[in-house]
């Protein structure tokens, strides 16, 4: 008989930082009340000051801080096996769309959604890019390892990086996944211009 020990549950804080960043990718920061977050993250009414003293502004640091850190999971996944940059772009972009697809096709960018359209605040847009080049920099760190130039690796990341954004976008403007798909397709007329 194998022992299957269940998986030990989420701590509130970690319940109030998936909620938040579930909350903020779907509504923005300012469609997302406090009551609704304690309600999402089943969290007692003290809890988000006792976790985040500055209230809802350290959890959405914190909520977007999480969905980076599964960004770069997703984009080290993606490129770890691959043997050239385009696979690893195209794995990336698959895996993208997945998510796209499960997400409800209305989700936008848990980073941009919390960050950007909070309050004007200089933290808020430091955070966010800060964040947004940890992804560059994740991807051209394989540019590198797959044997393109330093010049040549920032710039396939870069390109990735907006052609990551602005597909996103389009996606959620048509319902479409597929245009995640096409973007490695993409990419390619940029390396070739």
């Amino acid at each position: 008989m194998t022992d299957v020990t269940p998986p030990k549950p989420l701590s509130t804080k970690d319940r109030l930082i998936r909620a938040a960043a579930n909350l903020f990718r779907n509504r923005g920061y300012h469609g997302v009340g406090l009551n609704e977050l304690l309600v999402e993250a089943k969290a007692p009414k003290g809890s988000l000051y006792h976790h985040f003293p500055n209230g809802k502004a350290d959890l959405a640091l914190a909520s977007a801080t999480w969905a980076s850190d599964q960004m770069l999971r997703l984009i080290a996944s993606s490129f770890d096996p691959a043997d050239t940059f385009a696979a690893g772009a195209t794995t990336l972009c698959h895996k993208l769309a997945k998510l796209f697809d499960s997400a409800g096709k209305w989700s936008g960018c848990p980073v941009s959604a919390t960050l950007f359209e909070g309050p004007e605040n200089e933290d808020f847009h430091t955070h966010a890019a800060h964040l947004f080049q940890g992804w560059i920099t994740e991807v051209e760190q394989h540019a590198l390892r797959l044997g393109q130039s330093p010049e040549q690796a920032h710039r396939s990341a870069e390109n990735l990086y907006l052609l990551m954004q602005g597909g996103w976008q389009l996606a959620r403007v048509q319902r479409d996944s597929d245009i995640l798909r096409r973007l490695p397709d993409q990419m390619c007329h940029f390396e070739s211009a």
